[in-house]
Formats: structure tokens, C-alpha cells, sequence
């Protein structure tokens, strides 16, 4: 793409987001961790400033009748900012990934071969009224060598404007480029529409939110795009599974955090086993306040119980439902279960629980997820837990990254060849 003086905002911010992002990549680690250093501070020492832009944000959402659990995710405290603070601080103990070799080896003729690891470049993030999603990839893009652009929702507005003015300042203050950290300039969804178009200029987007923002990217976008998949994610209780565990499993899956991606949708289990694990996990699902989507054996089995049951229907299987709702259904065998998951799955998080090695080793093999669990919780698929410190989302595509994206994640490969003269 060629510069143009007829450049919009966004393009215009793009290419200043190249060219910092040229500039960043040669850039030592201890520099960019004392940027983020800077950036923690920063958020510490003005966040007044950062919670007055946020409460005016929350005040028009309220007034626009937004719901609690948004106006929630939206609110920050200064509590929350120092929390967030620590968070950037936490990225500065991460190992930098930039300049690490892949793999190295010497050719039979003498030529020196090295895939190092390097940024991407110039990374989109476009996500919903989570402001903290603002610092967070900022400061991963940033600690793996990449200039990021910022596109959050209007709701969010004034508290991105004023986070990134800080996260600016401090990235500046430490001797590092500006630009490369930008708010994506405009709160219509024309703004949005260009920064999936500008091809040449931003090298990958990430969006962030619900599955209508996913689509839209997805199937709008001319940058290459990393989907961040929404979770219909099941569990599985094969014929050998311990029923205490079982029922732990499916608690801690489902009802531990609803309004996540890696939260349980839909409890398969299996005919043998159904007769005995079905009354107990209904019982625990009651306490814990689930309604039941069932099919007919489930409904069959919660005759009688407290649970809060309801037929399913074929849209049931496909949906996820980020609250306190579950479908429920009774399959003959491991394969059974397997095609259902293969039908719906939206190849997020997989579960079995199994006392048999053969029916985890089939799962396992069978089961096409980002991430495929034996006798764990679907909560587990997140960088943190992972071990990876953080993480700029969930992918569940298959090229480039899969499952949580850590600082890796955040980078390209190229090959360094070095010879002596060497000719073909």
C-alpha cells in the first residue's frame, strides 16, 4: 500500500504503526522492559485521570440501559488499575521471544541454517467494552517487538483514550516510539471496516469478543485474521469415569465462571454410566443454580429431582451460552459422544473423564479442539494457567497459533542463512 495524502485517520495511524513498528523490532529486551516499567508506573500515578474518562463511559452505559454484568466488565476502580499495573509488570518477568532460535543446523555443504523467532509487526486488536484488554495487549505486543493498533467499542471510548494517552507517554518517556502504541482513531464502525482493509499496512488481526464481532472480522477482514474462538465446549463422562470426579469436573466446567469462553455448554454422557452419574450431577447442577437442556433420557432421569430441566432443541447443541444453562445429553458409546463434538464443537475445549487409559488415548486421538482434556476441567485453557504468563487470547484456527497465545504467539519466523562464499 502507498502512501497517499488522502489517507483517513485510520490509514494514517497505520502507517505511523509500520514505521514504529520497523523501529521497535531491532529494540533489546531490557529497553521494552523498561518501557513496560514505565507504563506501570504510569497507570499507578494517573489513575484518577483513568477512572474519571471511565466513569463517564459508565454513566452513558447505565443511562443506555446496558446490563450490569457489561457495565461491570466496562467499570474501573483504581483497585482495578493497580491490579492491571501488576499485570504489566508481570509481562517484564517473561522471557523475550524475539532473537530465540527455533531451529539451527548446519547443511553438509557448510551453509548455516537459523529459523530465529521475530514480531509480527504491525498487530490489530479489535475487542469489546473491556478496557483492561486495552494495557494487556499493549504491553504483550510491545514485550514481543510489535507496533499494536487499539480498536475497542464506543462504549469504551473515553477509557481507551485516556489509557493509551498514559500508555503513550510512558512508552515515549522510556526512549521507544510512540506510534507504536495507537487508539484506532473514530468510534464508527466505518473505522472498524478500514482497519480490516488495510492490507499492507497492519499485518494480522486479533478480535477479542462475542461470536457476531468474531464473524465480522472473520468473514470481513482482508488483513490475515487470528480467530479467537467462542467456546462450545463439552464434557464428556465415559462408561469408566469416577463419578465423584466426574461431577467435580463438570461443576468446575460449568458453573465456575460462566461468562467465559472455556466454561462448559454441554455434559455428554455415557448409557452405562448414566443411570447412576445422572441423578448426582443434576443434584450438584440444582445447587449451583444450572438450568438443564436435556434430551429425552435426560429428561427421563431428572423426573422427580430438583433440578431445573427443560427440552432441548437442535439450536441447544450449537450454543454457548455464558450463563448458568447446560445442554445434556446420553450418547451409546466414546464414538457417539465424539461425533456430537465433531457436529458442534466449535474446537475450543474438550473434555473426557475416564479410568480407562484406552478411552483417553481414543478421545485424545479422535477429538479436533485447540485443546483436549483428560479428567480436567475446561477452565484450564488459558495462558496463565497454562504457564504462560499471559496471554492475548484463545485461537481456534489452525495456522500460525493454536489454543492460548502467549508471547510466541506474537511472533513470525524467519531463516538466517550464512555461508562463506557458498554458491549454487
Amino acid at each position: 500500500m502507498t502512501s497517499s495524502q488522502t489517507d483517513s485517520p485510520v490509514l494514517a495511524a497505520a502507517r505511523r504503526a509500520r514505521e514504529a513498528a520497523a523501529e521497535l523490532a531491532p529494540v533489546p529486551r531490557r529497553a521494552k522492559d523498561a518501557a513496560l516499567l514505565a507504563i506501570a508506573d504510569a497507570l499507578v500515578a494517573r489513575s484518577a485521570e483513568i477512572t474519571a474518562a471511565n466513569a463517564e463511559d459508565v454513566a452513558r452505559a447505565r443511562a443506555a440501559g446496558t446490563a450490569e454484568s457489561v457495565v461491570d466488565r466496562l467499570t474501573l476502580t483504581e483497585e482495578r488499575v493497580a491490579a492491571i499495573a501488576a499485570d504489566v509488570r508481570n509481562v517484564v518477568g517473561l522471557p523475550d521471544p524475539v532473537g530465540e532460535v527455533v531451529r539451527g543446523y548446519t547443511l553438509p555443504n557448510g551453509l548455516d541454517v537459523r529459523q530465529v523467532r521475530v514480531p509480527l509487526g504491525v498487530v490489530g486488536i479489535i475487542y469489546e467494552a473491556r478496557p483492561n484488554v486495552t494495557v494487556d495487549a499493549a504491553a504483550l505486543c510491545l514485550k514481543s517487538g510489535n507496533a499494536v493498533l487499539l480498536r475497542g467499542s464506543a462504549s469504551a471510548y473515553r477509557s481507551n483514550t485516556a489509557l493509551v494517552a498514559v500508555l503513550r507517554d510512558a512508552v515515549a518517556s522510556a526512549g521507544l516510539p510512540a506510534d507504536a502504541v495507537q487508539l484506532v482513531p473514530g468510534e464508527s464502525r466505518e473505522s472498524v471496516t478500514e482497519l480490516m482493509r488495510a492490507r499492507g499496512l497492519v499485518d494480522v488481526l486479533i478480535p477479542r469478543g462475542g461470536a457476531s464481532l468474531i464473524r465480522t472480522v472473520v468473514e470481513g477482514s482482508t488483513v490475515p485474521v487470528i480467530e479467537t474462538g467462542t467456546g462450545n465446549c463439552h464434557v464428556y463422562v465415559d462408561a469408566q469415569a469416577d463419578l465423584e470426579m466426574a461431577v467435580a469436573v463438570l461443576l468446575n466446567s460449568k458453573a465456575q465462571r460462566v461468562s467465559v469462553c472455556n466454561s462448559a455448554e454441554t455434559l455428554l454422557v455415557h448409557q452405562d454410566i448414566a443411570a447412576e452419574f445422572l441423578p448426582l450431577a443434576l443434584a450438584a447442577l440444582a445447587e449451583a443454580g444450572v438450568t438443564v437442556h436435556a434430551d429425552e433420557a435426560v429428561l427421563k432421569a431428572a423426573e422427580g429431582s430438583a433440578a431445573t430441566v427443560v427440552p432441548a432443541t437442535e439450536e441447544d447443541w450449537a450454543e454457548e451460552y455464558l450463563s448458568l444453562d447446560l445442554a445434556a445429553a446420553v450418547v451409546p458409546s466414546l464414538e457417539a459422544a465424539v461425533a456430537h463434538i465433531r457436529r458442534w464443537s466449535s474446537g475450543h475445549t474438550e473434555a473426557i473423564v475416564t479410568g480407562s487409559q484406552t478411552a483417553a488415548r481414543r478421545f485424545t486421538q479422535l477429538v479436533d479442539a485447540a485443546t483436549v482434556a483428560v479428567n480436567a476441567s475446561t477452565r484450564f485453557t488459558d495462558g496463565g494457567e497454562f504457564g504462560f504468563g499471559a496471554e492475548i487470547g484463545i485461537s481456534t484456527q489452525k495456522l500460525h497459533a493454536r489454543g492460548p497465545m502467549g508471547l510466541p504467539e506474537l511472533t513470525s519466523t524467519k531463516y538466517l542463512v550464512t555461508g562463506d562464499g557458498h554458491l549454487r
